[in-house]
């Protein structure tokens, strides 16, 4: 670690030296570059993205919102599980405060906490007003129970499409506001900053293929997760950590790199993708088998199937090579197949697809990376370490999840820090003299003479990289490895200028890897998603706190 590992002081986070990029991926002429100007900019359309530009529009600005690809390619559209938030009278803001505090084990900002968990109920109660039609039962809505919760609290739509019914109601009520402006297909490269370390807006590649400058007085990071750095993952492939390696180019600080969070049921037949299989499934009394028929998660944890998702992945894994094998089993023959079918419509299909009749086949699953709990060091009101840079959802690190998520709490937090970054981009934008744009701009990249790697064999050989040596159980010498190799593929990949959105991924892909594993490597302990085999233990003494890029 020699070179980049700093002891952190008395209550001070532990500071890592960020990697040696170069600041922009790909060169800038204002003079030949299509330009536009925005009072807000919001990149990504995830529940974060959507939820902030509603909350900017509604302060008065005009906003643009990017996405990659379409309205329909965020993690959000993808999530099954459900929103966690107290709606039941049988629990409380303070169970569900203690949950979150549990699960992040002592390093969660309270505050955070307390926000986040209190504004649930409310901004939920919105989504309804707007037309989300969460599932209900007998009139009330139906809430369900999920590992780390005590109490049930996690209410869903359309059975296991709940992502899917939120982005509906917040991209139709986007589309109705003449003040914001969707633009799908945009590929952002780089964020652009000027002598202040201000962000002034950024710089992307249009649906035409053409390069396109866009100023903005705020800009909003929403662009979500890092799950496809990762062989195994839930993620679509949209999830390559672009705006994490946007915002390390950029001077952000990062933090809690280490600690991705696996997910520990999905699906698993060989030659397929991956495809979660929720959590709710084990909150509703889905079981655990291995491949000799066993129970196994009670020897693991108390709670079995209900333990936090860290705890289920490793025993999974752990179990996995005490039977040699590649995947367990979910049970729930016992579940009645009607029933299942229209609460689970979209795991009905899936494993329907595959031929596996749920009243008389098991359910073979395996862990996959699935949500990245470190990021971009954001503070309550959604700040950055940039000047009118604003973060929220999954690229944010906001304190809410400490060193593990709970189950369900993203979508949580990606309604309440959406709106909390939109008022804040709102209010800046309205001052007078705000930066607009740098209007004559010029950046050089010197052409490298260096040979040229093939980009897609880089990525496989990455993310299996990472799946064996940066995955669910680490030790010191595979992280180390990790790290050679990855700085060796840097020096083939990160010095080219590339013209198109693979290049651009590779680069951000391997940026955002490294910082993960040096990360890992850092922290000599276990703690939450992170675990050591090495270190088996948690070390409060040295790291009850934050690992930060700086």
């Amino acid at each position: 670690m020699a070179g980049f590992y700093v002891k952190k002081m008395a209550d001070n986070p532990i500071t890592l030296k960020r990697p040696a990029v170069r600041r922009y991926l790909a060169p800038i002429n204002t003079a030949s570059t299509q330009q536009l100007f925005t009072d807000c900019l919001i990149i990504g359309a995830g529940i974060a993205g959507l939820r902030a530009a509603i909350e900017a529009a509604a302060g008065g600005c005009e906003v643009i919102i990017t996405c990659k690809k379409t309205l329909e390619d965020s993690n959000t559209w993808h999530a099954q599980g459900g929103i966690a938030s107290v709606l039941a009278e049988e629990d409380s803001f303070e169970s569900h405060i203690e949950d979150t505090l549990t699960t992040g084990c002592g390093i969660n900002d309270i505050d955070v906490v307390n926000e986040v968990v209190k504004d649930g109920p409310e901004l939920i109660k919105q989504l309804i007003d707007w037309g989300t039609e969460f599932d209900k039962v007998k009139g009330k809505i139906d809430i369900t129970r999920e590992g780390g919760h005590s109490h049930p609290r996690i209410a869903h739509a359309q059975g296991d499409c709940t992502g899917r019914a939120i982005a509906q109601t917040l991209i139709k009520k986007v589309q109705k506001k003449s003040n914001i402006s969707i633009v799908q297909n945009f590929f952002a490269i780089d964020l652009i900053t000027n002598d202040d370390n201000e962000c002034v807006g950024v710089i992307g590649q249009a649906a035409n293929s053409q390069k396109q400058i866009i100023w903005a007085k705020t800009t909003i990071l929403a662009t979500g997760g890092a799950g496809k750095l990762y062989r195994e993952t839930t993620n679509p492939e949209t999830a390559t950590a672009d705006g994490l390696a946007m915002a390390v180019r950029a001077g952000a600080i990062l933090r809690d790199m280490e600690f991705m969070q696996f997910h520990p049921t999905t699906l698993y037949i060989a030659g397929a993708s991956r495809a979660l299989i929720t959590e709710t499934l084990r909150g509703e009394g889905a079981v655990m088998l291995d491949v000799n028929g066993d129970k196994f998660m009670s020897a693991y944890h108390p709670d079995a199937e209900l333990a936090p998702r860290d705890i289920v992945s490793r025993a999974i894994l752990q179990q996995m090579l005490k039977t040699n094998s590649t995947h367990v089993f979910l049970d729930i023959r016992h579940f009645d197949k009607a029933h299942f079918a229209k609460r689970f419509p979209f795991i009905n299909e899936i494993v329907t697809s595959f031929d596996i009749d749920i009243s008389k086949d098991l359910i073979p699953v395996r862990p996959s990376a699935h949500y990245m709990v470190g990021g971009v060091k954001t503070d309550a009101l959604a700040n950055t370490s940039i000047k009118n840079l604003y973060t929220c959802g999954e690229i944010a690190s906001t304190g809410l999840h400490g060193a593990n998520r709970l189950g369900s709490n993203s979508l949580l937090e990606g309604l309440v820090f959406g709106k909390i970054a939109g008022t804040q981009a709102a209010q800046r934008s309205k001052k007078p003299n705000g930066p607009v744009g740098l209007r004559k701009f010029r950046i050089d990249i010197p052409e490298s003479d260096r040979s040229r790697l093939d980009t897609s064999d880089v990525l496989n050989s990455l993310r299996s990289l990472m799946w064996r040596n940066v995955g669910i159980i680490r030790f010191a010498k595979p992280l180390a490895e990790a790290q050679e190799i990855i700085s060796f593929w840097d020096r083939y990949v990160l010095d080219k200028v590339f013209d198109s959105p693979q290049g651009w991924e590779c680069q951000n892909i391997l940026t955002t890897s490294l910082m993960i594993a040096k990360a890992a490597e850092a922290r000599t302990e276990s703690r939450g998603t992170h675990f050591r085999d090495d270190f088996p233990e948690s070390d409060d003494e040295k790291f009850k706190t934050h690992i930060e890029f700086v």
